[in-house]
């Protein structure tokens, strides 16, 4: 069955936001790949953007978490749009407490993590970089 894996456009601090990530999650990341890396006559990289990360990945349970610094030159991504959001599902109460604990570090919490109306465990936040997630633990999946 296909999987879906979330894709992120940061401004300059992916590499910032997927440490912090990792600190939640754990793990390692997959790849980190910088633009300079890619750097060649046909594919020249500015100097303010070499250290700028082109892709990385965060494995997380069965998925993989993914993003890229967007590039000056093409605009800065909108931090405030209402983006999708990003939702993980827990394993326990104990979990979802943690990665809302974790996540919801420096954001906006819109949902506080507790008894949903429609029997989970569910919390609805955006972290301090902008991205959107909910956390849910349903004890009846």
């Amino acid at each position: 069955m296909p999987t879906i894996n979330p894709y992120i456009n940061f401004n300059g601090n992916a590499e910032e936001a997927f440490t912090f990530y990792k600190s939640v999650f754990g793990g390692e990341f997959g790849k980190v790949i910088r633009f300079k890396d890619l750097s060649s006559a046909g594919f020249p990289i500015a100097e303010n953007e070499a250290n700028k990360i082109m892709h990385i990945t965060l494995p997380i349970g069965q998925n993989v978490l993914m993003a890229n610094d967007v590039p000056e030159h093409m605009g800065r991504v909108n931090e405030n749009e209402n983006r999708s959001k990003i939702s993980v599902s827990a394993e326990s109460r104990g979990e979802a407490d943690n990665i809302f604990n974790g996540l919801s570090v420096g954001g906006t919490v819109e949902m506080p993590i507790a008894d949903s109306p429609w029997g989970s465990y569910f919390a609805m936040f955006r972290d301090k970089y902008g991205i959107e997630w909910t956390i849910e633990f349903d004890p009846k999946a």
